[in-house]
């Protein structure tokens, strides 16, 4: 008999039933047992124990003496509308760094406002060191492996009008400089793969970016290594990709 192979749990799946955790135990103040939480969530044992985990160590949840879930301190900061953008820059910049130490390399978080490309925060040490923005990172989306994943988000027209905007200059060898060879790549991504840059911005630096859309925020999460690493980079990016959903989940509360 064949066995039936469950689809891969994307970050945002994963968001959307951390959010259902979440507002089940909110409910309860008194605490709510793990079997309760199965019930009432419908989530199977083996999948709540992991996103229990997960809420866990971010501090959404905790757990009182007898074993029961409570509302933890990070969802009462977020959930105040007092400083609220201060503690969501807080508790992105701490998912970044666990993320930095966890898969080993500079880690970015950026977003596409207005027609343009911002690195709201990243996370960096002396062992794993930013790429060097020797080219402003918005006029070169179609070089890094953060733009490709913002621009694979954007429809064709917005695509375009960005395009339009941005001359497609030559960085290195390896760069894409035709629109229409661009445009075809970026339509074949498949959303739920990271998008690699192997030395198109920068020679030297391979990168890699996964998507992180909250609502209408079109965001998404990045890491760079030194190209002696590149063997290093798939596994990474598939790092950074499961690991994606205390981000998404940060923003979505």
């Amino acid at each position: 008999m064949a066995l039936k192979h469950e689809p891969p749990i994307t970050p945002h799946h994963s968001a959307q039933e951390a959010l259902r955790v979440l507002e089940t135990v909110a409910r309860d103040s008194s605490g709510i047992t793990d079997a309760e939480l199965a019930r009432r969530t419908g989530i199977g044992p083996e999948r709540l124990t992991a996103l229990l985990r997960m809420l866990r160590r971010e501090g959404y949840v905790e757990q009182i003496a007898d074993g029961a879930y409570v509302a933890g301190e990070t969802l009462a900061r977020l959930g105040s509308a007092h400083h609220r953008e201060q503690a969501l820059r807080d508790k992105l910049q701490h998912t970044l760094e666990a993320l930095r130490d966890s898969v080993g390399a500079a880690v970015y978080m950026s977003r596409y406002v207005d027609g343009e490309i911002s690195v709201t925060q990243y996370a960096d040490s002396p062992a794993t060191p930013k790429v060097n923005e020797w080219v402003d990172f918005r006029s070169s989306a179609h070089a890094t492996a953060i733009g490709k994943s913002l621009l694979t988000q954007l429809d064709h027209a917005g695509r375009r009008d960005h395009l339009a905007r941005h001359k497609m200059a030559r960085l290195t060898s390896r760069t894409i400089t035709s629109d229409r060879l661009l445009l075809s790549r970026l339509e074949a991504q498949p959303p739920t793969v990271p998008v690699l840059d192997l030395q198109e911005y920068a020679v030297g630096t391979v990168c890699a970016a996964v998507p992180i859309t909250a609502g209408s925020s079109v965001g998404c999460l990045a890491l760079s290594l030194p190209v002696e690493h590149a063997h290093r980079l798939r596994q990474a990016a598939d790092a950074l990709n499961r690991n994606a959903a205390p981000v998404l989940l940060s923003m979505a509360i």
